[in-house]
């Protein structure tokens, strides 16, 4: 599913320099594709929370790939920003479903098993590149549509079977006695609001180079190759961070992991900006895997601060406070049109200092 997140980013490029767009006008698309999500992921998280949907993984899986293949009609920029738009549909509407069900089956802090679930997403983030450069040297449509062959493969993996449709409360036998209910824990509002500060701050950072990295190498000199391998590397340094936060956690705890995590994304953020050009793919990987260490405990963070409304949580922090970065997006493009590149994107190196400031203060669920 997100490799149709990381497509977007991977597309800026290829709209710039064959259909003349703008620094701004191509941002316009990342936040077409971002603001929609920001917008409906939390609603399908309380969704989520209210009733079983089977099909709407397999739904919202068609959609992502569909939208995304759509771009390639060239029917004016505002069909442009509706393709996209309808693919971030479908990216808000998988993801608040999923992490409650990864949630749910695994019990406990979930971390782990939460790490695993978003190694899975950085992964189709860092093959998005390939998959958009190797589809669009195909002439013509067909191009377009091998971008939604991981679409279809996923509706066919996803499909809910008889049981997921006829399931129903009723049937499940009542015991002869009922167990004495768990209690619940309360939730803590305002160390999710902080969280949500966080997790917004990060967004911008990481929205903001994988938009604009590939376009910030190629002024550099570097071509378009050394550009998808810039962003490449971004991609799969989040992979990477993403894997690595649930074994940090289960040694450091989540919190001081979270704080750790963005301590040492600041160096990183600004190498890429400030070394020379033969050394920003490698600050890029370093860059990302420090910004996505925190990813998947800041999801189960957001369930554990709000333990009755997961689905809802998990819509927030994985929808709402992550698209907030798209939003970011055409600032940072208005700017590089009118300073530079590089001076637009200057100021992303110290946010995630920010981040930190504001995590140092983030308490660890009770057990």
């Amino acid at each position: 599913m997100d490799v149709y997140q990381g497509a977007v980013a991977a597309l800026v490029p290829f709209l710039v320099a064959e259909r003349a767009y703008g620094y701004a006008a191509a941002s316009g698309i990342v936040l077409a594709a971002s603001l929609l999500s920001s917008v409906v992921q939390p609603l399908f998280g309380m969704l989520a929370d209210r009733r079983p949907m089977p099909w709407l993984i397999p739904l919202a899986t068609a959609c992502a790939g569909l939208g995304i293949a759509l771009v390639g009609l060239d029917a004016g920029y505002p069909a442009t920003v509706a393709a996209v738009a309808l693919s971030g549909l479908g990216v808000a509407a998988y993801h608040p479903a999923a992490a409650r069900l990864v949630r749910a089956a695994v019990g406990g802090p979930g971390h782990t098993a939460m790490s695993w679930f978003a190694l899975g997403g950085n992964v189709g983030f860092a093959c998005a590149p390939l998959l958009v450069a190797g589809a669009l040297a195909v002439p013509g449509p067909a191009g377009w549509w091998l971008l939604a062959l991981p679409a279809a493969l996923g509706v066919l993996l996803n499909r809910p079977g008889p049981e997921g449709a006829s399931a129903r409360p009723e049937a499940a036998p009542v015991p002869a006695q009922a167990p004495a209910p768990e209690a619940v824990p309360a939730e803590d509002r305002r160390a999710f609001l902080r969280l949500s500060l966080v997790v917004i701050t990060r967004s911008v950072v990481f929205t903001g180079l994988s938009t604009f990295i590939a376009l910030y190498v190629r002024e550099r000199g570097g071509g378009g190759t050394a550009g998808s391998v810039a962003l490449f590397a971004l991609f799969a340094g989040s992979a990477g961070g993403t894997l690595l936060g649930g074994r940090l956690a289960g040694r450091w705890g989540r919190t001081t992991t979270v704080r750790r995590a963005y301590a040492a994304a600041a160096p990183a953020v600004a190498g890429i900006l400030l070394l020379p050009a033969p050394l920003v793919p490698v600050c890029a990987a370093l860059a990302a895997a420090a910004l996505y260490v925190p990813f998947s405990l800041q999801v189960t963070l957001g369930q554990d601060y709000l333990p009755t409304r997961m689905g809802t949580a998990s819509g927030v922090t994985l929808g709402l406070t992550v698209s907030v970065g798209g939003l970011a997006s055409p600032l940072i493009g208005a700017a590089a049109d009118a300073l530079s590149l590089r001076a637009a994107l200057l100021p992303l190196a110290a946010l995630p200092v920010l981040a930190w400031a504001l995590a140092r203060r983030l308490p660890e669920p009770a057990a």
